[in-house]
């Protein structure tokens, strides 16, 4: 059976039947709707700068991102948002490539030097080495135009999990080499290759110091030209994508434009 009940009607029968079923069950929906809100609007940053010199598509995400309480300001040239009093002081970053003004993967390099918020790029560039060029400069995320705000919106809160989790005082992540396992601090385990377990052996080495694309390359046994950074590139996405499907915990695994990757969480072998 389907029940549909406004507040006012709630009342009504709150005044009348305080322990009817029905009730209870309305109030059960309507409070854990209330609670998935409350966490989902957790998982958004409160300041958004949208670099987009496309003055309609800015126009309707900016409304709709506005709606989830994030306040956005939307920069139609790379240079506008340069010249802003705190250019780096936003909780999170949208990036076109193609811009007015310095170029949109040298945006993301000068924003890497100077921020950790989280950063996604969602442009019509589609050109094969652009995923690589943008994972290099420090991005975090891509998503290719044309694109639904709705899909934006979900981007926006799974880079937010990741990047929110970069504390020190969070519990730590523990790498089983027995069982070839990443556990997350919630208990997840992750199956890993070869591949990701040597990336990982890296960052428990670093203790929490930056590791450099060059380290991490040796490590996997990819050293020199466009393949080498192919490989390295393709291994932290996958590695990603099968923490983000094993656990809602964020993965605080950093880039670091031009320099590497940092573990931004304590790392424990055992």
């Amino acid at each position: 059976m389907s029940v549909e009940m406004t507040c006012a009607d709630r009342n009504e029968v709150t005044a009348q039947h305080p322990q009817h079923p029905i009730l209870q069950r309305a109030n059960a929906v309507l409070e854990s709707g209330a609670a998935l809100n409350r966490l989902l609007d957790c998982m958004f940053p409160k300041s958004l700068a949208l670099v987009d010199d496309d003055a309609e598509f800015t126009e309707y995400l900016a409304q709709y991102l506005s709606a989830r309480s994030i306040q956005v300001e939307v920069f139609a040239d790379s240079n506008d948002l340069l010249a802003h009093d705190t250019p780096y002081a936003y909780g999170f970053y949208v990036v076109d490539l193609m811009l007015p003004g310095i170029d949109g993967i040298d945006l993301i390099k000068l924003l890497r030097r100077r921020t950790d918020a989280g950063l996604l790029v969602v442009s019509g560039r589609l050109a094969p080495e652009v995923f690589n060029q943008v994972l290099g400069a420090g991005a975090d995320m891509y998503l290719a135009k044309p694109v639904q705000f709705e899909q934006v919106a979900l981007a926006i809160q799974a880079v937010q999990r990741r990047v929110a989790a970069a504390s020190p005082a969070n519990p730590p992540w523990r790498l089983d080499r027995r069982a070839r396992q990443l556990v997350a601090p919630d208990g997840a385990s992750v199956d890993l290759s070869p591949a990701d377990m040597a990336v990982l052996e890296c960052f428990v080495a670093a203790k929490g110091e930056t590791v450099s694309r060059d380290t991490l390359r040796h490590q996997l046994g990819r050293e020199g030209g466009h393949d080498a950074a192919d490989g390295l590139n393709a291994t932290v996405y996958r590695l990603r994508r099968r923490v983000a499907r094993a656990t809602q915990q964020p993965f605080p695994l950093q880039s670091k434009s031009r320099v590497g990757y940092q573990f931004r969480a304590p790392l424990q072998p055992v």
